[in-house]
């Protein structure tokens, strides 16, 4: 008896912990959320929209990575950065929606923001590379 209970021991382990291993590998870092009220700029994910119409959008037509073989799924409703509307090929993976069809809902404010965004960003570096270029570390010392 005590033979045989030791392969099964070790058996439901081994698929306890396969199970446990494919449940972590399922899970995606990213929080599905329902978006109420006015959509800020900044904010980005999937907004579910329920019986609501649908936002303003950036393209008419949904937008496809890799098709479905089997299923017909319906679509999602995103607001994503400018840049991953653009090239979602590269995006699509981080909102885990491949294969999904997207509409890109536009955002009024959006615009400012990535301005806003952008000039900061800009001002920061301009501080920050001030003095580069009047002889720092490239031999031009006064001794």
């Amino acid at each position: 008896m005590k033979i045989f209970v030791r392969p099964l021991l070790i058996a439901n382990l081994v698929v306890l912990s396969a199970l446990w291993v494919g449940a972590a590998q399922a899970a995606t870092p990213y929080v599905s959320a329902t978006v109420e009220g006015a959509l800020a700029p900044g904010v980005y994910g999937r907004i579910d929209i329920g019986n609501a119409p649908p936002p303003p959008l950036i393209y008419t037509q949904p937008v496809v990575i890799q098709r479905s073989p089997v299923m017909v799924q319906q679509p999602l409703y995103l607001h994503v950065p400018p840049g991953h509307a653009k090239k979602w090929s590269k995006h699509c993976a981080r909102y885990n929606a491949c294969g999904q069809p997207v509409y890109f809902v536009r955002v009024d404010g959006d615009d400012d923001y990535e301005r806003v965004k952008y000039r900061e960003h800009r001002d920061y570096k301009e501080k920050k590379d001030k003095h580069h270029g009047k002889g720092h570390g490239k031999g031009d010392h006064d001794d």
